[in-house]
C-alpha cells in the first residue's frame, strides 16, 4: 500500500480514475496496527476498483487536519475527487466492506 502526503495527496486520492480508500494512521497507535491488514486485504481484493493508500497523520498533520480526522485509524473513502465517507475506529473486515458498498464501491 502506498504512502502519501500533502505533496502527493492531490495526484494519488483526487485525481485518481479509482476509488480511494485513506488509512490515516500513526505507528504509535496500536488500533492502526490492527486496521492494517483489514485495509491491506481489501486493497487486494478489490484491486483494479479500488486503490488503498495510507497517511502518516504524524507526517502530514495539515493534510489530516483539513479532513476533520482527530481520532485514528480513519478510513476516508474518496471517489471522483469527493469524500463519499468516514470510519474511525478499529473496523472488521466484513463491516468495512459493508461501509465500502454503502459509499459506493460494490
Amino acid at each position: 500500500m502506498r504512502e502519501v502526503n500533502e505533496k502527493t495527496f492531490e495526484q494519488e486520492v483526487l485525481h485518481s480514475g479509482l476509488p480511494v480508500l485513506v488509512d490515516f494512521y500513526a505507528d504509535w497507535c496500536g488500533p492502526c496496527r490492527m486496521m492494517a491488514p483489514v485495509v491491506h486485504e481489501l486493497a487486494e481484493a478489490y484491486e483494479g476498483k479500488m486503490k488503498a493508500v495510507k497517511v502518516n497523520v504524524d507526517e502530514a498533520g495539515a493534510l489530516a487536519a483539513s479532513y476533520g480526522v482527530s481520532s485514528i485509524p480513519t478510513l476516508a473513502y474518496f471517489e471522483g475527487g469527493q469524500l463519499k465517507g468516514v470510519s474511525v475506529g478499529y473496523v472488521p473486515r466484513e463491516d468495512l466492506e459493508g461501509k465500502l458498498a454503502q459509499w459506493g464501491q460494490a
